[in-house]
């Protein structure tokens, strides 16, 4: 282990980083996202296929990842991986993106799904409900909620690793447990043949909803709707990285890191895969945006786009409202606990190259980076009540896949930099599988570029301002002389 990691303890098993990487995966994405993604494609085929894509990618993804993480099992992961492969200021302008938007806007997000589902069973919590007025800044009972969320799991994972991990390990196996639950009643108890059947006839005729009717796509017009499919169906298969932050805490790192990111990333996609073959078992595809029930409206249009809900309404009927609620409320709290426990270890790492501030590369008491964790959750809070948290990931989702494509792109890098290194695991299916998965990526994020300008410039930018910012940085935090 490296001098910067000593002070960390080896608490965490395979099951608990195989824990960490599923239940960070899983949020409220799966029981969403599904109907975005067939109002873009419109057939059964193609909505899988999507999701397909997304599973294969990140499996794909990991397996690469595993041969960085055996090479260097230290606290920081990806930060660490492109520092070593490139240079500190990509890497840098990975942690910075990281901290100002994709982890804590993340856990801001994940955060207010959790109150806005809790809101169900206590309206007090409602997005409508205004609690109180400082001067003309309104907060709402989910905003407040969800800041409580943050700084309970912040405060839980301050105490230590090993609180942290009985929480994030307990939390995800009771969301897959119900979740495969939900797969195994909707398959047996509420499966409906017709429909079943209806959903996969021609079900390779990619229609797009455009606002009015299905219209049929083909060519480049299909190209284009399947990448913006993807967007809901990689972030619901993101954060799976976030393992590798915690290195340092891992028992045999350079062994448990891959074998916990292919167990993890492939438990999510095999329940991501039968949960839409579930929702294509209970409720029609495409449906209407003027039906009056869950059937009539069927996954498309389900109503604010809760597929899950409405899937689980045709199995428990009348309770299925609260039983997803329940669910989903589980679901975020255990995701939010791993993003929690994982993001304040890359703030660590920056910290100890003189990139973030000095108090971050500390532990404490308990043997975590207290500052990190301090840091992130007033940050994420703040983006809890500035509402911009949603803009500003659909931003990154453009950057996220360009620092996953210079990620992978380093394992062929360090195989000529550093061919002596010691490897204990070595990148799945070599060069062709990461070559795929850069090439299959760049597509995507070229996709995006042309399809949603919008989101992808202001996400590029944000990238991009960590280059002045590092300059700033490196000035402001380089150690004095003695």
């Amino acid at each position: 282990m490296s001098g910067s990691d000593q002070d960390f303890k080896q608490s965490l098993s395979l099951t608990d980083a195989t824990m960490l990487v599923a239940g960070s995966m899983i949020g409220s994405g799966i029981f969403i996202v599904s109907a975005d993604v067939t109002r873009n494609l419109g057939s059964s085929g193609w909505m899988l296929l999507a999701w397909v894509l997304a599973g294969v990618l990140t499996l794909i993804a990991a397996l690469s990842y595993g041969e960085l993480a055996g090479m260097f099992p230290k606290a920081g992961g990806q930060y660490v991986y492109l520092r070593e492969a490139f240079n500190p200021l990509i890497a840098f302008m990975y942690g910075w993106t990281m901290f100002t938007v994709i982890q804590a806007g993340t856990i801001a997000a994940v955060a207010v799904a959790f109150a806005k589902f809790t809101s169900y069973f206590i309206p007090w919590f409602g997005e409508d409900n205004i609690l109180f007025s400082i001067g003309s800044w309104n907060f709402k009972g989910s905003q407040v909620l969800a800041i409580l969320s943050i700084l309970v799991l912040s405060g839980i994972n301050l105490r230590g690793v090993n609180l942290g991990k009985v929480v994030q390990t307990s939390f995800t196996l009771a969301k897959l447990v119900a979740i495969f639950g939900l797969i195994i009643l909707g398959l047996t108890l509420g499966f409906n043949q017709e429909i079943f059947t209806n959903n996969f006839t021609l079900s390779w005729d990619a229609q797009h909803w455009d606002g009015s009717t299905f219209s049929s796509i083909s060519g480049v017009a299909l190209i284009l709707a399947l990448g913006g499919a993807m967007v809901g169906t990689l972030f619901s298969s993101d954060a799976w990285n976030n393992v590798t932050f915690i290195a340092g805490e891992i028992k045999d790192p350079s062994r448990n890191i891959p074998k916990s990111l292919f167990f993890g990333t492939l438990i999510v996609t095999v329940i991501y895969l039968l949960t839409n073959v579930t929702y294509l078992g209970l409720l029609p595809l495409q449906g209407s945006p003027n039906g009056t029930d869950v059937v009539s409206q069927g996954i498309a249009f389900a109503t604010n786009d809760r597929v899950g809900t409405a899937a689980a309404s045709l199995i428990f009927g009348v309770s299925a409202a609260a039983i997803m609620s329940v669910l989903i409320m589980v679901s975020t709290f255990g995701c939010n606990n791993g993003l929690i426990l994982s993001g304040s270890r890359l703030y660590y790492a920056m910290a100890k190259d003189n990139l973030f501030f000095p108090k971050a590369g500390r532990l404490n008491e308990n043997a975590v980076p207290g500052f990190g964790i301090k840091a992130q959750a007033i940050w994420a809070s703040a983006l809890c009540l500035t509402g911009t948290y949603g803009a500003l990931l659909d931003y990154t989702i453009f950057a996220a896949l360009l620092f996953y494509i210079l990620t992978i792109a380093g394992i062929f890098v360090l195989r000529r930099k550093s061919p002596d290194t010691f490897r204990p695991y070595k990148a799945f299916g070599y060069p062709v599988l990461p070559i795929l998965y850069i090439v299959c990526a760049a597509v995507i994020a070229f996709i995006l570029l042309i399809d949603k300008t919008e989101n992808t410039l202001p996400g590029l930018f944000i990238v991009l301002l960590g280059i002045p910012v590092y300059y700033v940085v490196k000035k402001k935090f380089a150690p004095t002389a003695e």
